[in-house]
């Protein structure tokens, strides 16, 4: 696998483009001038034997005449004399010269080997050609020892006539061994040319690969993360170019992953602290950005691979309409009434789809808002000014109709009118009161009752209250005890306002206790150092579960009809519950049906100025 890494790598495969080149072009070379200095050498050689072969026609032509006897030499002298001259000025090394007479026997040969030939027919078609006249009779041949010659027949002409015929047979062997040592030189000279090209094909693709690695290096650390490094800039040509361009590259892509960072971190934080939920999916409607917020409201723990429909509990149509622009806010019931300890939520949706030029609608935007507490204040305040009207309706109601029959003559029998009369003060008075809590109540909300705090004894503020209920107490002879904890003395507080608290927890506690009860006004310190508890509890008719949870909203009532013929408005509680809160602490009820109630708040303990004691 390295091994084939390292083939496929620009630097060998610049020196292998580098050697093929080389390899190529002197090949093609090689080719054509070995081939120019094999045809030369040949034709030189060729000619060569040709002017010593027709050299010798010329000297031989006159002693092969016909009528050489005629003129007094002898044929054995003109035969020797022939013999002597081929040997001597004509002989070729590795070569056979023969002189034939116009019969085509050997008169004489160069080599002395071959004397026996004399007298015998050369039956070779070149001789006979040229004993016909044919000037260009040459042909290359291989004998028997395998070894190439080249054979020249050349007729012998005297007077234009035939007298006789030259062959020279000349061995080529040097002269393929001076190609062979060509082919050599050039063989040598190619592989020492491509040993030196390597070299330089090595140092120059270097020298074009080294800034690549570098952009290389470069590139990886970019790609992991880390813009530190830099790619060298080794020159002015293009790669340097493409180096210092890379390297402004990354500068500016640092500060844009940086920038996309810082955007997505505060992209995130405020996801995270949103109040609302928000949940983001794509063109295929499934979701793939939440916060956890909208896993709170929805009650679920991811919403990997969920769709948008399924999640929401809406149809395709639905969503779509939504989505499309039709009523992008929707209300959402979750219900929870089968999970212990749950009650059923209200979820406003908004939807806002993501549109991108030329490709419409890409994906979805979902706000959840939690509307639970919003429609639970509308449906208080729908029922507080239900319940206001209900109860100023009834003394209305009443006064008018007294009123009416005072007017109707009622007035002139004295023990009716002042009956009447009765009627009419109580109801009033009942509507001053209900308009007094009424007053209170708002002062409270709007933080318009601000606490005048003062030193205040804890044993003698519940000995008081108790004195100032002795009388309805003894009236239904219930027996009250005050109980303050050893080491618990004083605090400071809002005197009035705590002995109204403590006059709303007794007043109920009386009227909802039956004759001969109990009721102990307790207070002690909480483990907590910084805490007291003060407690109310009777012997009374309790209050069933299903009204504890809304004991302290405004106006409710367990018996309506009961706690209205005792003078009740419904506000008690509630009052008693805002001034708790304001002094910093909290309020609980607990009871029992027919057992009794026990109401319990507490107080933060300060010494003067506010702070703890």
């Amino acid at each position: 696998m390295k091994a084939r890494s390292f083939f496929r790598t620009i630097q060998v495969k610049l020196v292998i483009i580098y050697l093929l080149l080389i390899l190529v072009a002197m090949q093609l070379i090689g080719v054509y001038f070995i081939s120019t200095v094999k045809n030369s050498l040949i034709t030189s050689f060729t000619n060569n034997l040709k002017e010593q072969a027709d050299i010798l026609s010329k000297f031989a032509a006159p002693s092969l005449l016909p009528n050489l006897e005629a003129e007094g030499d002898s044929p054995d002298n003109t035969t020797e004399d022939l013999n002597l001259v081929v040997r001597n000025l004509f002989s070729i090394s590795g070569a056979e010269v023969q002189v034939l007479d116009g019969n085509g026997k050997v008169v004489a040969t160069s080599l002395q080997v071959h004397q026996s030939y004399i007298g015998q027919k050369n039956k070779s078609l070149a001789v006979s050609r040229a004993l016909q006249n044919i000037p260009d009779n040459e042909e290359e041949i291989i004998d028997e020892d395998n070894t190439r010659k080249k054979m020249i027949a050349l007729p012998v002409t005297y007077n234009d006539k035939v007298v006789g015929a030259v062959y020279v047979v000349a061995s080529m062997t040097e002269l393929y061994e001076t190609v062979n040592r060509v082919n050599q030189i050039f063989f040598s000279g190619t592989l020492i040319a491509l040993g030196l090209t390597g070299v330089l094909g090595i140092l120059l693709a270097h020298t074009i690969t080294s800034p690549i690695q570098g952009l290389t290096r470069q590139a990886e650390a970019v790609a992991e993360g880390r813009f530190d490094l830099k790619a060298p800039v080794l020159g002015d040509d293009e790669i340097g170019r493409l180096s210092m361009a890379f390297n402004e590259m990354t500068i500016r892509l640092k500060e844009a992953l940086s920038a996309n960072e810082e955007e997505n971190e505060k992209l995130v934080s405020v996801l995270s602290n949103m109040s609302d939920g928000v949940v983001a999916a794509d063109e295929r409607g499934r979701i793939i950005v939440w916060n956890h917020r909208a896993l709170e409201l929805l009650d679920v723990e991811t919403f990997q691979g969920v769709e948008l429909a399924d999640l929401l509990g809406l149809t395709p149509e639905k969503l779509a309409e939504l989505q499309s622009g039709r009523g992008r806010t929707l209300l959402i019931n979750r219900d929870h009434s089968d999970t212990e300890g749950h009650e059923g939520s209200l979820l406003k949706l908004t939807l806002t789809p993501i549109h991108r030029r030329d490709k419409g609608i890409t994906g979805t935007i979902a706000v959840l808002q939690d509307a639970t507490e919003q429609e639970k204040l509308e449906q208080s305040r729908r029922q507080f000014v239900a319940n206001v009207s209900h109860e100023l309706r009834t003394p209305l109601t009443t006064i008018k109709s007294y009123a009416e029959a005072l007017g109707d003559g009622a007035l002139e029998e004295r023990e009716l009118s002042e009956r009447f009369v009765g009627v009419i003060s109580t109801e009033t008075e009942r509507m001053i009161r209900l308009v007094t809590d009424l007053l209170h109540l708002s002062r409270l909300d709007s933080n318009q009752a601000p606490l005048r705090r003062r030193q205040t004894n804890i044993h003698e503020m519940l000995d008081e209250v108790a004195d100032r209920f002795s009388f309805q107490l003894s009236q239904k002879s219930i027996k009250a005890n005050v109980y303050v904890e050893r080491g618990l003395k004083k605090s400071w507080l809002d005197r009035d306002q705590i002995d109204q608290v403590l006059d709303n927890l007794i007043s109920n506690a009386i009227k909802y206790t039956l004759d001969g009860g109990a009721i102990q006004i307790a207070a002690r310190k909480m483990e907590d150092e910084g805490l007291m508890e003060i407690s109310v509890k009777d012997t009374g008719i309790g209050i069933p579960k299903k009204d504890l949870t809304r004991i302290f909203d405004r106006f409710y009532r367990v018996d309506k009809a009961r706690s209205r013929n005792m003078g009740g408005t419904g506000l008690g509680l509630s009052i008693a519950r805002e001034i708790v809160k304001a002094h910093g602490g909290t309020i609980s009820l607990a009871s029992e049906l027919n057992e009794g109630t026990t109401v319990s708040f507490t107080l933060p303990l300060l010494q003067e100025g506010g702070e703890l004691e």
